[in-house]
Order: C-alpha cells, then structure tokens, then sequence
C-alpha cells in the first residue's frame, strides 16, 4: 500500500512545475485530499479544477484544495495552515516545493532585493511551512515532511550563487531536522532531495556539456517514491547512481583546483548558467 494512501497532502508552489506533477501522482496514489498553496491565483484555479475532473473522471476520491499563499510570509503562512486544518484537516504529508531564482548575474551585480526574495522563497519559507505543521507531526508521532533542495546546494556554481546559498541552508536545515527527530525516537520523517537541473522553463536557457537536464515527470515520480520508502536524503542527477557520495568523495580527495578544473572544464557545471533567461512571465 502506497504511503500516500487516505493521507492529506499539502505541496507548496504545488500550481506548476514537479508541484503540479507530485500533486497529480499524489492523488493517483490514493490520497484522500490534496493542498496546493501557490502564490499565482490563476494557475491554482486551473490546476485545481484540472485536477478534480481527472480525479472525478477516474473515480478516485481524493479531493484537491487550493489557497494563495506567500510562502515567505510568516504571518500567511500561520493563518493559511490555520484554515487549512478547518477545511481539510491535519496535514500528514507535507512537500516543499515552492523555490525561484531570479537571474544569472555575478554576486556583485545582485540586488538587495534579489537575495531577500531568494533567501526568503528558498529558505526561510520552508521552516515557516514545517514550522506550522511540525507540532502536529510530532503530536500524533506520525508524518513526513519533503524538502526540494537542489544538486546547487551541492556543487558551488558561479552565476547562481544566491540561489546555491538559499539551497545549502536548506539541506543543512532540512537534514539537521531530521537527525532532531530521530534523537527524539519521533515517526515523523524527513526526506531532503537534491536534483540537478530540471526542465520545468525555471531553468530555461541553461546549457549543460555532459549531463542532460532532468524530465519532471521523472523527478517527480522519483521523489514521491522517495518519500514512500523513507529516504533521508536523495540527490538526482543523470548516469551517476550515488551522485551525493560520488560528489563527496571528489570534494574530500582531490585538491580544490583539481576538482574545480574537473567539475567546471571537463564536466562544465561551472558554465551551465551562461545562458540562462529563466521562465518568461
């Protein structure tokens, strides 16, 4: 039986890329409702009207929720998490889906503005999320809460540094959580996942040498499997089975210059971001 099965499901930014997909499968999979909490309240009425139907079409009784919310709000956040326990009930799975990155300038050609709005979506707005639906987890000892990292809070990467730094604090945070828990003998669960880039139009324009950009499709199969058997920490990338230990491994052998000039000229992570534009609005 799926993990996924009667459980209520809540996936941040869950009104377009692998949020959208993971909410389909999710349902798919049997759960009883599924949450998407979106910022864009156009996308949101149509994934959710699209996702009933089909739900309604295939007989499945698993109902589909949807609320504006700012993730990075914290005051929001807390008021929306507060009606959804009116609407739909506690939350036993809970996706962190929500993330952007604003453009591929240098460090210093970056505004104020341009690492808030990064640090605050990627970083903060998932403690603001699990912060919020943590104690009932822990309560009921029962629960798993998914974090989407990126392969970026991995690999340092030129012309994305704000955007790698909003995600090592999330992998840092997500699997210090996770040790919390287990200390605590808690059920509840945490999975952190890194994957590498992803062809959802967020990346768009991003050229990569060797590794192909990942299909969402699969990622976001590949995720909710990993939220079924318990995986602490997942990282997706292409043709390498066990790329977080391959990773490293390299980092902790070879000199930095030497892995720099592996990573960057031969596998050419470093200039991946050359060209990128990102989603057209």
């Amino acid at each position: 039986m799926s993990t996924f099965k009667g459980k209520k499901v809540l996936i941040t930014g869950g009104a377009s890329g692998i949020g959208k997909l993971m909410g389909g499968m999710a349902l798919d999979k049997g759960a009883a409702a599924l949450v998407i909490w979106d910022i864009n309240q156009a996308s949101i009425e149509q994934v959710v009207s699209e996702l009933g139907q089909a739900a309604k079409a295939q007989g499945r009784a698993g109902r589909v929720y949807g609320m504006r919310v700012d993730v990075s709000n914290q005051a929001m956040v807390a008021d929306r998490y507060e009606q959804t326990k009116r609407e739909v009930g506690e939350i036993d799975i809970l996706i962190n889906s929500a993330g952007i990155i604003t453009s591929n300038k240098t460090f210093d050609q970056c505004t104020p503005d341009e690492i808030n709005r990064t640090m605050m979506v990627n970083a903060m707005a998932p403690m603001y999320v699990a912060q919020q639906v943590l104690p009932d987890m822990v309560a009921r000892n029962s629960g798993h809460i998914c974090n989407i990292g990126s392969a970026g809070g991995m690999i340092s990467n030129p012309r994305m540094s704000i955007y790698a730094a909003s995600k090592w604090a999330t992998i840092g945070w997500s699997d210090s959580v996770r040790i919390e828990l287990r200390e605590m003998r808690s059920r509840v669960r945490i999975t952190t996942i890194a994957p590498y880039y992803i062809t959802t139009g967020m990346f768009d324009g991003v050229r990569s040498k060797i590794f192909p950009l990942l299909r969402p499709e699969n990622v976001a199969s590949r995720i909710l499997r990993a939220i079924e058997r318990d995986t602490a920490f997942k990282m997706f990338m292409p043709w390498i089975p066990c790329p977080h230990h391959f990773i490293r491994l390299l980092q902790g052998i070879l000199p930095i210059r030497v892995f720099d000039w592996l990573v960057g000229r031969v596998l050419g992570i470093y200039h991946t971001m050359d060209h990128f534009t990102g989603r057209k609005k």
